[in-house]
């Protein structure tokens, strides 16, 4: 299908996640790359992807996007003592998921007004997806919003950037489980065809695979300003593994990144794939990152369709091997020669590390950006290495107020919501419950 028509489907029709046919080689363009600015670099590698709207367009629809950031670059890279921290957290709810959600939402807008009718978007949110993606569409006429977060397992200000935001189109459900819960329910009504379509259903999570386009784009700017002629690596904190896959297309596009080092926290899921081959579902685990608190990551199965050897039947068979049993297997030799090195960073080290960087430097990280930072002091910096700051420290004050006091634990953007009323609704973690909200909430 078309880029347009792939972006208003989300998630594929059988279930699936959907791929571009090619990978583009841009090697020969790095050098005409190298110094563009955040959103020139933007039109030139997502116009590699997009078949289906004209580069004017392009361009309006990525400046527009960036628009709301509150600095220059759009994604600074901060020299913090051996390492350089990318920060994605400018954009308007302070979390890398706005660098593909407030794009997203304009690309949403633009099809829409093309071609006419209505979309109803269902999300699940592990804390930072859903008040990015509320951002990105609220307000907007022919859209609506359904987002779904574990109750009581995200913090108390990514809740309130989801609940206290008035739009009529918007609405927030408290689910009684986990994120995986969440997830689950999100992909079970996109199975359901006669209802996805009687819904105008539509993705804004990491299943879309524009999420993961915009989101390459930051790989191939901290690489081609990183590099000092060998290469870098870049380490990220991941649950889902969309942040990571997308750092994964762009080293197989040519960019000059040598290893993906791959940091989780207490749910370890992925770190023990890449160290074993096994891929085992857990017990999810409540932690200081909760954005992290994730068993079982859908963009994964992106990664499987190249680890072997581009076969979607391969892929259907190891996911459900998965479904089956709750675990699959995969030759470790195959992974050891991949991109990708993981380590599972636990709570004691995650907060030692935000003590030990802002001691020696006094820069502030999250409890996200402190794993991955935790995961490149592992394995040593060798080439240059650049971290990935998801999110801005703010956002997290009951882990880095402690640490590092309470000064650096605000921002006046998240101040102003402590009055604000909320608004949500309960909702038990069971398809009929979600259902019945669809039924009495969305427009057919």
């Amino acid at each position: 299908m078309g880029f347009q028509d792939a972006i208003i489907t989300g998630l594929a029709p059988d279930g699936g996640l959907l791929l571009p046919e090619r990978i583009p080689d841009v090697s020969a363009r790095l050098s005409d790359w190298q110094g563009l600015g955040f959103v020139e670099l933007a039109c030139e590698l997502m116009g590699c992807f997009i078949d289906d709207i004209p580069d004017t367009d392009l361009r309006a629809l990525v400046s527009d996007a960036y628009a709301s950031f509150d600095h220059p670059d759009i994604a600074p890279i901060v020299k913090v003592g051996e390492l350089q921290i990318l920060e994605l957290f400018h954009g308007p709810t302070l979390a890398f998921k706005d660098i593909a959600l407030q794009f997203l939402g304009q690309l949403f807008d633009y099809t829409l007004q093309q071609r006419g009718g209505r979309l109803s978007i269902i999300a699940a949110t592990s804390g930072d997806t859903g008040s990015a993606a509320i951002a990105g569409v609220a307000g907007k006429a022919n859209i609506d919003i359904a987002v779904m977060f574990p109750q009581g397992r995200v913090s108390r200000l990514q809740q309130l950037q989801m609940t206290t935001v008035a739009a009529g189109n918007v609405h927030c459900l408290a689910v009684a489980g986990s994120f995986d819960d969440c997830q689950s329910l999100m992909k079970q009504s996109f199975a359901d065809l006669a209802l996805k379509e009687r819904y105008h259903l539509g993705a804004v999570n990491s299943v879309n695979w524009a999420r993961v386009l915009a989101q390459i784009v930051y790989y191939a700017y901290a690489a081609l300003r990183a590099d000092e002629g060998n290469g870098v690596n870049i380490s990220v904190p991941t649950g889902n593994f969309g942040n990571i896959f997308a750092g994964f297309v762009a080293k197989k596009m040519g960019l000059p990144i040598n290893r993906l080092i791959l940091g989780t926290n207490d749910n370890d899921i992925l770190s023990v794939f890449f160290n074993t081959g096994d891929y085992r579902r857990g017990q999810v685990h409540h932690t200081i990152s909760p954005s992290m608190d994730i068993q079982v990551a859908s963009n994964f199965e992106r990664y499987l369709y190249y680890a072997l050897g581009e076969s979607g039947a391969a892929v259907q068979r190891f996911m459900q091997a998965f479904a089956d049993d709750g675990q699959a297997s995969f030759p470790v030799e195959q992974i050891a020669s991949g991109p990708i090195t993981a380590v599972a960073i636990d709570t004691p080290t995650t907060l030692a590390t935000i003590k030990q960087v802002h001691a020696q430097t006094g820069y502030v990280l999250d409890p996200h950006t402190a794993v991955g930072v935790a995961a490149a002091k592992q394995f040593g910096y060798g080439d240059p290495t650049v971290c990935i700051a998801t999110a801005h420290p703010a956002k997290f004050p009951e882990s880095v107020a402690p640490i590092v006091g309470d000064s650096h634990a605000h921002h006046p953007r998240l101040d102003r919501l402590a009055n604000l009323p909320e608004r949500y609704t309960e909702l038990p973690a069971t398809p009929d419950a979600l259902l019945g909200f669809i039924e009495a909430s969305f427009t057919q």
